[in-house]
């Protein structure tokens, strides 16, 4: 088979459709703004029909810039992961907003159910911990909020998902509600070694198992397209995958010992084992991919709030744009204790602290917003090295290195940061768009239109290097002042609730 894979990676704020030939060499991109509300303190949430228009604009000005007799031959999807919505099977309309993964409106219902045998329970089958990032208690609060919902789902017309069964859904003309493993181990109902939904988590989060979409591989023939704008008919969707475990396919990770970390809003932190790691330290044990039948299993941690909180705070202190943030920290001397926990939609892993709010710690009259500006890039940081740490800890083992992807890896001096505070050298791929660039391969490989062996030996080429300068005593001392300002943080949030 012969021509190009459309690869789609709808993000939280940006939706990015790329072009990619038979080498996969980005032959044509396109993204478009996805809009983000917050209705009220700790929601977040997105338009269903908003993402379905992102995602054809986004396809249609890709496709544009190839010769209109191009052949597509196969679409691939990757997802921002743990956003969900519901919808009618009949007609495809929403019913109530996509609750993005960053929203915190199902902490209630989280802690009526919550007890250590409950979490124990969870745990043992999902690789998750009971938290609002997590699908299955979002679901029960869309259930209850719209009031049609449950009536829907008696008749049989209403159906459940995470974005990218949401997307296959509108693709393929209403025909198709599918989703991946990768995705389904994200939603805290799929028991990750039986590879099924669990009728005894739905029965907990109080949703109906109908709802919910079929589970298949990765890299299974998810059905074809109907015509979209420039999209022709009949095209084989022919990956999926949660868009950070797409971004580790890219980096041409395939056995574990390598740890990759995606900066976008937030950031995810993933590597392969062998068999499913109950992890100690405040890591999820995930489905990497299942792809012919096979699954390959990570550890991963979440950030919930990583590159997004330069850009709040750049917004915050009347600077243009992140570019601007970072000059301004450049300029900082570096040797005071200003720090700032970006807690700004709760602590991620390894904490998991949901109700935690930000702080900025350590300031006094001699502080400068330079020292607020380099603060804010060094939590992006620490963050990263939390949760490679906590890796670490779980696997017994000092990991060597780490793997970077996303639009912040841009940014020399928040690497140069990474490296020094991890104390690691950071290799970074230059392929910005890297969850798009690695469902594409997927699909390119699964339809025959790719060479992955060799495809992946050119990867080596496409990477650079930032090796640690930072003196030991100098690194310990930020790690402290860290730790104390999370610790903080964290006894603040208990005293509230």
């Amino acid at each position: 088979m012969t021509g190009f894979v459309l690869a789609i990676d709808q993000g939280t704020t940006n939706t990015k459709a790329l072009a990619l030939d038979e080498e996969g060499r980005i032959a044509a991109r396109h993204s478009v703004p996805t809009p983000i509300s917050y209705p009220r303190p700790g929601w977040v949430e997105q338009s269903g029909a908003e993402i379905w228009r992102a995602t054809t604009n986004a396809v249609d000005g890709c496709l544009s810039a190839l010769p209109e007799e191009t052949a597509i031959a196969a679409v691939a999807v990757a997802n921002q992961r743990e956003s969900v919505l519901l919808w009618r099977r009949s007609t495809g309309e929403p019913i109530g907003p996509c609750v993005t993964w960053q929203c915190r409106r199902s902490s209630d219902r989280l802690d009526r159910i919550r007890t250590p045998e409950i979490e124990e329970a969870v745990a043992s089958q999902t690789g998750l911990g009971l938290d609002p990032l997590f699908p299955a208690a979002k679901i029960g609060w869309l259930l209850d909020a719209y009031p049609d919902a449950r009536a829907l789902a008696e008749k049989g017309d209403l159906c459940a998902g995470t974005v990218d069964s949401w997307l296959l859904f509108n693709l393929t003309g209403g025909r198709v509600h599918a989703t991946d493993a990768s995705n389904a181990s994200r939603t805290q109902l799929f028991d990750i070694h039986e590879q099924q939904w669990s009728v005894e988590l739905c029965e907990l989060f109080g949703l109906p198992v109908s709802i919910l979409p079929a589970v298949v591989d990765s890299d299974a023939s998810f059905g074809a397209t109907r015509a979209i704008g420039r999209l022709p008919p009949g095209v084989q969707v022919r990956a999926m995958m949660g868009d950070s475990h797409a971004a580790l396919f890219g980096h041409g990770i395939r056995v574990p010992g390598a740890v990759k970390a995606t900066y976008g809003t937030g950031s995810s932190l993933m590597t392969l084992t062998e068999t499913p790691v109950r992890s100690r330290s405040g890591l999820s044990t995930t489905v990497a991919w299942r792809r012919s039948g096979k699954i390959a299993y990570a550890l991963e941690g979440n950030v919930s709030v990583s590159a997004q909180a330069a850009a709040w705070m750049a917004q915050l202190m009347g600077l243009p744009d992140v570019a601007a943030l970072t000059e301004l920290a450049a300029t900082a001397a570096g040797g005071d204790n200003v720090c700032f926990v970006p807690a700004l939609a709760g602590l991620g892993a390894p904490y998991w602290k949901d109700r935690a709010r930000a702080a900025l710690t350590g300031m006094s009259l001699a502080t400068s917003r330079s020292d607020v500006a380099r603060a804010t890039l060094e939590a992006i940081a620490l963050q990263i090295c939390d949760v490679f740490m906590a890796m670490e800890r779980d696997l017994g083992k000092r990991l060597a290195r780490l793997s970077v992807d996303g639009g912040a890896t841009q940014n020399d001096h928040l690497m140069r940061l990474q490296a020094d505070l991890l104390s690691r050298p950071v290799q970074r791929l230059k392929i910005l768009e890297l969850s798009a660039f690695g469902v594409g391969l997927l699909a390119g490989a699964a339809s025959g239109v790719m060479d992955e062996p060799k495809i992946e030996a050119d990867l080596d080429g496409a990477r650079d290097h930032i090796d640690p300068h930072l003196e030991p005593a100098v690194r310990d001392a930020k790690i402290a002042v860290w730790n104390a300002a999370v610790n903080s943080v964290i006894k603040s949030a208990l005293s509230r609730y």
